[in-house]
């Protein structure tokens, strides 16, 4: 039995750091996985960011409640769903994409959350489980899952290369020149037609 993982953001709908970048004119928060391969020290850097500005989960929820998935992402994963199981990995958090599942009709989704302060202020945030993309592949293909995966970062690659087929979609020039090897879309509809062939 296959089941499809894919990432969310970047991939399903826009960055919720870079559109909380923009809203709150504060550039350096543009960086995401797709700059910084190692995600703690980008979470570190971000709360840190955070908590100079006076930012917290508020001021973020409110951007979130503005984004749209990406043109054309709810029909893809609502035709997808019907050919087999999706699971959507992200190391976002809960209290970013419940407004965004909603969206996307309510996908199946994984992903880790904040510790938030009475306050508002994100003080931490617990990863679901180490390396949470590769992991959590790793446990599907345990139950007897064949696995097929679709990302845009870094934190993706793993997930991509550990299943029966994977894909990179909406990267980075330097993530698909670096690896040449990973077939690479920029639209759903030739992301779908190549999960078609591999289900």
């Amino acid at each position: 039995m296959n089941i499809v993982c894919l990432d969310m953001e970047g991939v399903l709908v826009p960055e919720i750091w870079i559109a909380f970048s923009q809203a709150s004119g504060i550039p350096e928060l543009r960086r995401t996985t797709r700059d910084e391969p190692d995600y703690d020290k980008l979470m570190t850097w971000r709360l840190g960011v955070l908590k100079e500005h006076g930012l917290g989960l508020k001021e973020i929820q409110a951007v979130i409640a503005t984004i749209d998935p990406l043109p054309g992402a709810r029909e893809f994963l609502d035709e997808l769903r019907t050919l087999t199981q999706v699971v959507i990995l992200s190391d976002t958090f809960e209290q970013f994409a419940k407004p965004l599942m909603a969206k996307l009709n309510w996908p199946t989704l994984f992903c880790n959350t904040l510790e938030v302060a009475p306050s508002g202020e994100i003080t931490g945030y617990k990863m679901r489980c180490a390396k949470s993309k590769l992991t959590t592949v790793k446990a599907l293909q345990s139950c007897g899952f064949e696995t097929i995966a679709a990302g845009d970062s870094f934190n993706d690659l793993a997930m991509i290369q550990a299943g029966k087929a994977g894909f990179l979609f909406k990267s980075t020039d330097q993530i698909k020149a670096d690896y040449p090897d990973i077939p690479a879309f920029e639209e759903f509809d030739d992301l779908l037609n190549a999960i078609k062939k591999v289900l």
